[in-house]
């Protein structure tokens, strides 16, 4: 018998369930740093209905990747700069999943080894 923990109870990794209180201590971030961070468009968590933050497991591996680069000397501008790139690097990366599945199962019409194709002769300039 194999052992599987039960997922069916498990929110979305994007789901926002912990209050900023529990996120700060799941982060190690002060509560007030993960105010900041928002201000600065670095993470948006979720709003209740009342107006308060909730963060999702998306959220918290963003705040660590974000104590990297602060850990690394990066300032809150360059923070936000390399996040909207790795998103955007994501986001072309699965559409080229998608898109080359469908490549692969036709051939391409530049194939081929370079010794197959013809090449220009070369000429001696000596």
């Amino acid at each position: 018998m194999i052992d599987r923990p039960d997922t069916a109870g498990m929110p979305a990794p994007s789901q926002g369930v912990y209050g900023i209180t529990v996120a700060a201590e799941l982060s190690g971030i002060a509560v007030q740093s993960l105010r900041l961070y928002e201000r600065h468009g670095l993470l948006t968590p979720i709003r209740s209905d009342g107006g308060t933050r909730r963060y999702s497991a998306d959220d918290l591996a963003r705040l660590r990747r974000i104590s990297e680069l602060i850990a690394a000397g990066v300032n809150l501008a360059g923070i936000g700069r390399i996040l909207d790139l790795e998103d955007d690097n994501a986001e072309l990366l699965a559409e080229n999943s998608a898109t080359g599945d469908k490549a692969m199962k036709k051939p391409s019409p530049t194939s081929g080894s370079i010794s197959s194709r013809t090449r220009p002769p070369t000429t001696n300039l000596l």
